[in-house]
């Protein structure tokens, strides 16, 4: 039986072969398409601030794959196509990185093991991830909160009011 994954990439260091992150994330795909994980749908790639130490900008996108894999299986090989990129373990979180590959969803529901949370555990706050997935899997629920990726990009990015206690602009004294 296959399964249906929505996976987050993320790229914001240049790959000696492959090039700009724009052009790392394009390779993935076919690094996934090797490793037997059917690339179904492609949301857009889209620029991103990054969040701790890293000073580059990210390029992220998403993409929705089916695989007969399980959770656990589909984290080692999309693992597996990271260290084929050059990306190394341990080293300062969130530092910059020629590519990550984050499963954020999967058709099965939540799914809890050692190193692997799904559905993952910050993308509702994540715009990064969000906005790329809207395109393609914007009715999948989150199994925990029952809501949309559209829902959840709309509470995300509702405006807010500003709290009375915020200064005004009038001149004091």
């Amino acid at each position: 039986m296959n399964h249906r994954y929505l996976i987050a990439l993320g790229s914001n260091r240049r790959h000696p072969r492959f090039g700009r992150p724009e052009h790392v994330l394009a390779a993935a795909l076919a690094a996934l398409e090797a490793h037997g994980i059917k690339v179904e749908a492609l949301g857009p790639t889209i620029r991103s601030a990054p969040i701790g130490p890293s000073l580059r900008r990210y390029a992220n996108g998403a993409l929705v794959a089916a695989s007969r894999l399980e959770p656990d299986e589909l984290l080692d090989e999309l693992k597996a196509i990271e260290r084929r990129f050059g990306r190394r373990t341990g080293g300062q979180r969130w530092s910059s990185r020629v590519l990550d590959l984050d499963i954020v969803l999967w058709s099965g529901g939540a799914w809890s093991s050692p190193g692997l949370t799904v559905p993952h555990a910050a993308f509702r706050e994540r715009l990064f991830v969000l906005t790329p997935a809207l395109p393609i899997a914007g009715t999948w629920r989150d199994p925990l909160s029952g809501r949309t990726l559209r829902q959840i990009t709309a509470r995300l990015t509702r405006p807010r009011p500003i709290p009375s206690w915020a200064p005004s602009g009038e001149a004091g004294p």
